[in-house]
Order: C-alpha cells, then sequence, then structure tokens
C-alpha cells in the first residue's frame, strides 16, 4: 500500500471529500468539524461516503487485473508468489519492490499445477462464499444505516416524523424560562388586576377551594392589537410560575381531515400532565370563528376542531389547575359557545392606554435607551393619542436609530418629533421634486387646515405645519396636539371637525380660483363625519332623534343577509340631504374664516415654501399679530 494509504481510514477519507469538493472553505468547516448539535443532511452524506469509502478500500481491495498469457509468463519469469486459486479466478501477488496483488480469470489448463510445483510457487485452494461477501459488504452497512437513521429520529423529536401531524405544535415554556412579570407590563392596570386572582389561584389554590368558590376555566384577553395581550399572558405564567403552553389558533387546522382535532387533544393531554399550567391560544378568532359560517356547506375541518375545543374544555375540572388562556382582536366573530361560563367566562378588555399609561409604557421601552436632558416622555404621551403598546415601543426604537444614525451620544427630543412623524405620516421623502407650482398649492392647502385649527374654538392645537412629501400619497401635513385624551365628540366638536378638514380645499379656492385631487382624503373624512352625525348619532335637527344604521354583523351568520336598510327611499333622500347641508355650512363657514385671515394666510404659505416646516408656536405668533386688525 502507498504512503496515503497507511494513514488513518477518517482522516483519509476527510482528504478526499476536501478534494472532491474542491476545497471549499465552507464545505470544509462543515465536514470537519461540524457545530450545530443533532442531525442533518450532511451527516448523512458523509454516512453514505463513508460506507462507500469501506466498500471501495477495505471490502474490494484494490488489485491488477491481468489476461491469463500474462500470468503464465510470470510464472516463467518466477516472479510469482503466493496464490490463491478458486473456482473461477487465481489471485496472487508478484514479487518485486513493492508487492503488487494481481487476478486473473481461471481457464481450464491441467498443466498449471505442474508448473507451479516446478518453480515451487506456494499455492492453496479457496471456496468464494458469495453469501458471506454479501453480507459484508451491503447488508451489513445498510444495517447500520438503518440504525443510524433510527437515532437520528429519536433525537429529532416526535414533531419531525410523517405520523407527527397530530402533535400538538404549542410552544411550551418551562417555570425558569417564563421571565416576563407584571413589572414588565404598563399601562394596562385594569387588566393586570383582573388576572390577579389567575395567578393567587395558580399559587395558591387552596385559599379559594376552601371557600368553596371556582375559579373562572377560561380567560379571554380582548383588545386592539398591539396592546400587549400575548405579553400581559406571559406575565402571568411568570408571576404564577408555572408552565407555559403558547399556540396559535391558526396552527391547529392542517389540509389533512382530523389533524386539528387530535392536535386538540394533545395539546390537552400534555397540559394536564403538567399542572398546574397556563395554556395560551393566540389569535383565537382563527380557530373559535363562529360555526355556520361556511357558505358552501358541510361540516369542515375547522369546525370539527372547533368542536373538539369545546369538548376538551368542558372535561377540565377546577382543582386540575390548568388555565384556558385566549387572546382575539376580534370577539365580534367568535362562537357563542366559547363564551359561555364555564369555557371562557371571564373576559378581560386590554383597551389602549390613556396618556398615564403610554408615559409609563415609555418608561419601560426607554430604560436601556440613553436620553437626552432635555426628553420629558410626558410630553411624548401627549403627542401620541391613541397608540398602543407596540406603536410606542417602534417609536423608542426609531428615534434611537435616528440618533445613531447621525452619530449622536444621546437620544434627543428631535430624534422622537421625527420618529412620530414616521410613524404617523410615513417615511420623508427628501428627494421627490415638486415643481413650484405643485409646491405652492401644497402650502396653501396646509397653511389653510392649519389656520382654520387655531380659529375655531373646539379643535386641537396644531404642533407642525410641513409641506415634506411621506409615505404613500401624503405631499403634506398638518399635525394637532390634542391636550388630554378624549372618549366623547360633542356635536359642536364633530362641527369644527368638518371646518378643519376643509380648510385646504377652501383655501385653494380662495387663492388660485381653481381645486386639485389634493383633498381627496380630506372630502373622504369629513363625508364620513356628516353622515355618522345623520345617521348614526341623531345630530340632525330635521331627522330626530333616530339611528338609521345597523350594528354590523360577521359575514355569512343568517342574520346579516337581511336588508341592509331599515328606511325608506324617501327617508334616504333626506339622509343625503342632510348630509350635504352639514358639508355646505361648513364650507361656508372656512370660506369666511380664511377670508378673514387673507394675510396670514399668504404669509404662512410664503414661510412654508421657503422653510417647507413650521412650528404651531409661529403660526399662533402670526394670528396674534394679525388680531386687531382683523377685529377693526
Amino acid at each position: 500500500m502507498t504512503s496515503n494509504e497507511n494513514k488513518n481510514p477518517l482522516e483519509n477519507l476527510k482528504a478526499k471529500l476536501l478534494s472532491f469538493f474542491g476545497g471549499c472553505d465552507h464545505l470544509k468547516n462543515k465536514v470537519a468539524l461540524p457545530k450545530k448539535k443533532g442531525f442533518s443532511l450532511w451527516h448523512f452524506l458523509l454516512v453514505m461516503l463513508f460506507f462507500v469509502y469501506l466498500q471501495q478500500f477495505f471490502f474490494s481491495a484494490k488489485v491488477e487485473t491481468i489476461p491469463y498469457s500474462q500470468f503464465k509468463q510470470h510464472i516463467a519469469k518466477g516472479s510469482v508468489g503466493k496464490l490463491v486459486i478458486g473456482p473461477e479466478s487465481i489471485k496472487g501477488t508478484l514479487t518485486g519492490s513493492p508487492e503488487k496483488e494481481f487476478t486473473t480469470v481461471r481457464v481450464n489448463d491441467p498443466s498449471l499445477v505442474k508448473e507451479l510445483d516446478e518453480r515451487r510457487v506456494s499455492y492453496s485452494g479457496r471456496y468464494d462464499n458469495k453469501i458471506l461477501s454479501s453480507l459484508l459488504s451491503w447488508i451489513l452497512p445498510l444495517g447500520i444505516l438503518f440504525l443510524l437513521w433510527r437515532f437520528a429520529m429519536k433525537r429529532m423529536g416526535t414533531g419531525m416524523g410523517v405520523m407527527s401531524f397530530s402533535k400538538s405544535k404549542a410552544k411550551i415554556f418551562a417555570e425558569s424560562d417564563t421571565k416576563v412579570s407584571f413589572t414588565d407590563v404598563a399601562g394596562i392596570d385594569e387588566a393586570k388586576e383582573e388576572l390577579q386572582e389567575v395567578v393567587e389561584f395558580l399559587s395558591t389554590p387552596e385559599k379559594f377551594q376552601k371557600l368553596g368558590g371556582r375559579i373562572p376555566k377560561g380567560v379571554l384577553l380582548v383588545g386592539p392589537p398591539g396592546t400587549g395581550k400575548t405579553l400581559l399572558a406571559r406575565a402571568v405564567a411568570g408571576e404564577a410560575k408555572v408552565p407555559f403552553f403558547s399556540i396559535s389558533g391558526s396552527e391547529f387546522v392542517e389540509m389533512f381531515v382530523g389533524v386539528g382535532a387530535a392536535r386538540v387533544r394533545d395539546l390537552f393531554s400534555q397540559a394536564a400532565n403538567q399542572a398546574p399550567c397556563i395554556i395560551f391560544i393566540d389569535e383565537l378568532d382563527a380557530l373559535g370563528k363562529a360555526r355556520g359560517m361556511n357558505v358552501m356547506g358541510g361540516h369542515d375541518e375547522r369546525e370539527q376542531t372547533l368542536n373538539q375545543l369545546l369538548v376538551e374544555m368542558d372535561g377540565f375540572e377546577t382543582n386540575q389547575g390548568v388555565i384556558i388562556m385566549a387572546a382575539t382582536n376580534r370577539p365580534e366573530i367568535l362562537d357563542p359557545a366559547l363564551l359561555r361560563p364555564g369555557r371562557l367566562d371571564r373576559q378581560v378588555l386590554v383597551d389602549r392606554p390613556d396618556i398615564n399609561g403610554r408615559e409609563a409604557i415609555l418608561k419601560i421601552h426607554s430604560r436601556n435607551v440613553l436620553l437626552g436632558p432635555e426628553v420629558d416622555l410626558r410630553k411624548i404621551a401627549g403627542r401620541t393619542p391613541g397608540f398602543v403598546g407596540a406603536d410606542l415601543a417602534n417609536i423608542i426604537n426609531e428615534a434611537a436609530l435616528l440618533a445613531a444614525r447621525n452619530n449622536k451620544e444621546t437620544v434627543e427630543l428631535s430624534d422622537f418629533d421625527e420618529a412620530i412623524d414616521r410613524v404617523v405620516a410615513g417615511l420623508q421623502k427628501k428627494n421627490r421634486v415638486m415643481n413650484a407650482q405643485e409646491k405652492e398649492i401644497v402650502a396653501f392647502h396646509e397653511s389653510g387646515h392649519a389656520i382654520v385649527a387655531e380659529s375655531v374654538e373646539h379643535a386641537d392645537p396644531v404642533h407642525k405645519i410641513s409641506i415634506i412629501p411621506r409615505g404613500i400619497a401624503a405631499l403634506g401635513y398638518t399635525q394637532q396636539q390634542p391636550t388630554e385624551d378624549r372618549y366623547l365628540l360633542t356635536r359642536s366638536e364633530l362641527i369644527d371637525r368638518l371646518a378643519v378638514l376643509l380648510g385646504g380645499r377652501v383655501a385653494e379656492e380662495l387663492v388660485f380660483n381653481e381645486i386639485s385631487t389634493g383633498a381627496q382624503n380630506d372630502l373622504q373624512r369629513a363625508s364620513d363625519i356628516a353622515r355618522a352625525m345623520v345617521v348614526q348619532y341623531g345630530m340632525s335637527e330635521r331627522l330626530g332623534l333616530v339611528s338609521y344604521e345597523r350594528p354590523r354583523q360577521p359575514l355569512f351568520l343568517p342574520e346579516s343577509f337581511s336588508p341592509g336598510k331599515n328606511y325608506s327611499e324617501a327617508k334616504a333622500a333626506q339622509i343625503d340631504d342632510e348630509v350635504t347641508r352639514f358639508i355646505e355650512e361648513a364650507h361656508q363657514r372656512v370660506r369666511k374664516i380664511l377670508s378673514q385671515r387673507r394675510t396670514v394666510l399668504d404669509d404662512l404659505a410664503h414661510l412654508l415654501s421657503q422653510q417647507e416646516s413650521v412650528e404651531g408656536e409661529v403660526l399662533r405668533a402670526m394670528l396674534s399679530a394679525a388680531a386687531p386688525a382683523i377685529a377693526a
């Protein structure tokens, strides 16, 4: 054998593999030192190549095949060493340096033995055992591969095999893995108080059982997206120090019939073994949609999964210590059987935070952010009405990224202003080229909005006016900052909002005697407000205290097929007349306001054309300076 063949067989195999793959660095790393634990395709490839190597170099040794005539010549020369004569072949060695192994096909030669005796060649006979050679060369490697495959399947777990469709895909978090507590949740204090009882039951169940109390079997977290429903559920598990099963409603349903129901059974079986624990089903509406909503009829897979879920929830006893929690932002489409007492019998509203809640959320998300000394989180919370926890976290992150992009040491207030503008209006498009005429139209349009907002009594004060394009279609914007959170709107406030929305369109009419398409969104929002005042809120003197709009029903429910209108065509014409009257009165009012403040309108528009952004304080100073002239 050569010097390379004297190396360790594994090292020789490794060298051949690297040579075969062209010496690629990333393949070398994967062949030499695989860092990832577990079974992968690379492991399987290496094992296959290893057995091919064994078959080639060990079970099938390399020998030279020569003609029988040449074999007879070597006998005559005396260069033949030991021979092994088989029924069909003759194997032996040729003397020399180094010795070479050869084989030749045996022919019917009666004089062969005589010649070997004359040359004193050592020979022996051999009977080929084909069964044994086949066993050693193929059956044994296949058996070893089968054992390796079984071992790999066990290492990968039950969730990787073909028969794993019926296994639950829930992620299980142990007591130490759930590192979220109520201190990480802010802005939803009422929801936390509701769930404190669940934590106490999981921690000290005997406190309730000795008095005969029954803890709710299920808790449904209801609220808009991003308010922290999933975070709140994990906080409950973290506070109670119990295992936490987390799964999405869509993960139950597959293309195979019966898989969803089997996964439900498997999930609840695992939870019973881990009690006390929490099962959390996120996006419950994907699974728990009201039955009977299938337009084509029949009993589909989702309904079968829902039925199994209802059965499993009924089968749980309160003393088992298993709490079912679910979250959805569409409770109106859930099946009523899910919400009855004994199943998800407690609903907890996770609403949008108020200004105090937003400030607390900002403090939590800014704990690891270097804030500048001028940053006031209270003011930022005041500028973000209606924002949920996910929005506020995004603002903190965007501000930090902007500060880092500008190589700042701390996150300043200007970074937060830009982050809010980016979240509300979209990304700033500094490179968009606008011609002078369009830029002037946008400047007067936004100036009209801002002046009307500062002139009417019930509108929110203006914070900033800008004509820098943002987002998909916004060529400019007027940002108003509410002074406080509001939950009700009066008729006067809605009429003032109509006026503010029409300010841009009226400014174009006054200045250019022409109108553009820039007021499309303003007109749509104004029309929606006016129609809501008439058909929903009963704010029309002509139509009286009547609501003409039906509550929205889930799609495809039987009651949703009823006629959409519950009033006559004559009443519909009156509704249209009233909506038009509200819009026209607001239009005439705004025209009068801007005509009286035409000088301020021109000055503000020219200032915007030059600076592209004007703060609300500058606008109020301009209006105060022009107030005596207007009064005169």
